[in-house]
């Protein structure tokens, strides 16, 4: 590592070591007491009238205290990364820490997973009723299946989807039909792919963290990128592959954008690639586009648009070809989310209530970060203007713009539960907003986080 890498990493540009900390823990406190009300009007609502179809609200989960094999392990990694993550990221070099944090994310990931036990924590968590797997065996003629997609989307005509394959367009599906394919087929396989897959999101946020801002910043949130509750619902969840495919399409634009990699123009191309490829694997991650933009405007330059538009239209037009039809397929499935649970579950509730599972899916080290965040908005915007944005004003920009996505998604009335899973595409770029966290108290942040994470998983039967 070059001197001058080893100085930035210890220099403390984020406030003052005690400066905020009262603030730091109101905004927690905000966040515990939004959660409590969520519980406590979830509860009564539910046992009114039976309208939110989640029986310990707002979490999607069930009151099960349970021990498994990675009882011991998720606590192990814990400690270690409370222990010394802090102080590796501030010594180790680039590419050192990104393998690190990769194997740090897959560790924890892993770990809270087996929790609940191998095969109920990840061989059979995709093989429900409502889940992919259960239908490979309709897509023998992967065509004729895309063309005949849209027809059993509603509920109603035989042979609907079950409720993730309609709720998605069928790259999601097509993802473990392909696994299949190629001798990877069943529930363990499939839950190995959603964990090793979405562990690198890690590593792709970090890359784009340290594009945009500077390295020391992307080094002081690695940590807490990695340590983060969300992991709860990353294994095994398919939207933790999603959440690594959207990812790297704004971690390869962010690259180009900023010309610090060998190939701008095969990044941009990337980048395009999977941000189509991210669109035909969940509808409402379009919205990842705010991020993209977010990165175009901080970078001030369109220069990656062309490649990256050229990449963005070859997974649409594939599936246009194919004889799927994206539009049509959707406003089906804002027909199938009425026809659901979606129709019934109260907007009223779950428009603040989908905020309620972020706090817990963040943690408290992130709130806290996202107080300090809202704070330098004002004065983030005015740099923006003038073109004189420093690193810590960049990154509040970004995370806002992370935030504005989730909202967007919140507003939509299309996110109603569940949203401590499918948030997390959006979830992954709050975290970051921790680098803004004084030094002196990192690890007493970063074991609040574990203890959340660790809580959850141990005291409820989490979901999909």
């Amino acid at each position: 590592m070059k001197t001058e890498d080893r100085t930035e990493h210890t220099t403390e540009p984020m406030p003052a070591p005690r400066s905020g900390h009262r603030r730091d823990l109101a905004a927690v406190g905000a966040g515990i007491v939004l959660v409590t009300a969520a519980v406590l009007v979830g509860h009564a609502i539910e046992n009114a009238d039976h309208t939110l179809y989640v029986r310990w609200a707002p979490l999607l989960a069930t009151w099960y205290p349970h021990v498994g094999p990675g009882t011991v392990a998720a606590p192990a990694v814990a400690v270690a990364v409370v222990a010394y993550g802090p102080v590796l990221a501030g010594r180790l070099g680039w590419r050192a820490l990104l393998l690190s944090c990769y194997a740090a994310s897959l560790a924890w990931v892993f770990s809270l997973a087996l929790i609940d036990g191998w095969e109920r924590g990840v061989a059979l968590r995709l093989t429900t009723k409502h889940e992919y797997l259960g239908v490979i065996g309709r897509f023998d003629d992967i065509g004729a299946a895309l063309r005949g997609f849209d027809d059993h989307i509603l509920i109603g005509p035989p042979g609907n989807w079950p409720a993730h394959v309609a709720g998605h367009p069928p790259g999601a599906t097509l993802t473990f039909v392909l696994l299949d394919r190629i001798g990877l087929g069943g529930g363990a396989w499939a839950g190995v792919w959603c964990i090793v897959t979405g562990a690198s999101a890690a590593v792709a946020a970090l890359i784009a963290v340290r594009a945009l801002t500077d390295e020391h910043t992307a080094h002081r949130a690695a940590p807490f990128v990695v340590l983060a509750p969300v992991a709860v619902w990353a294994g095994t969840s398919a939207d933790g592959y999603f959440t690594a495919v959207a990812a790297w399409s704004v971690a390869l634009l962010a690259l180009a954008a900023t010309r610090t990699v060998r190939s701008p123009a095969a990044a941009a191309l990337g980048a395009g690639l999977l941000y189509g490829l991210v669109c035909y694997l969940s509808y409402g991650l379009t919205l990842i586009a705010v991020l993209l933009v977010a990165v175009l405007v901080l970078t001030r330059t369109a220069r990656p648009l062309a490649l990256f538009a050229a990449g963005a239209l070859v997974v649409p037009a594939a599936f246009s070809l194919a004889g799927f039809n994206w539009w049509e397929a959707y406003h089906l499935l804002v027909d199938r989310y009425y026809q659901g649970a979606g129709g019934l579950r109260p907007y009223s509730y779950w428009v603040w209530a989908n905020l309620a599972c972020t706090a817990i899916a963040v943690g408290p080290a992130t709130l806290a970060g996202l107080r300090r965040t809202a704070e330098g908005v004002p004065g983030a915007v005015r740099a923006l203007r003038t073109g004189t944005t420093a690193s810590p004003q960049r990154l509040v920009l970004f995370v806002s713009a992370a935030f504005l996505a989730l909202l967007a998604a919140d507003l939509s009335g299309m996110s109603k539960a569940e949203t401590e899973r499918i948030w997390q595409p959006f979830i992954l770029w709050l975290l970051p907003a921790t680098a803004l966290l004084p030094g002196p108290r990192r690890r007493g942040w970063l074991a609040a986080q574990a203890v959340v994470a660790l809580t959850v998983n141990h005291l409820f039967w989490t979901g999909w």
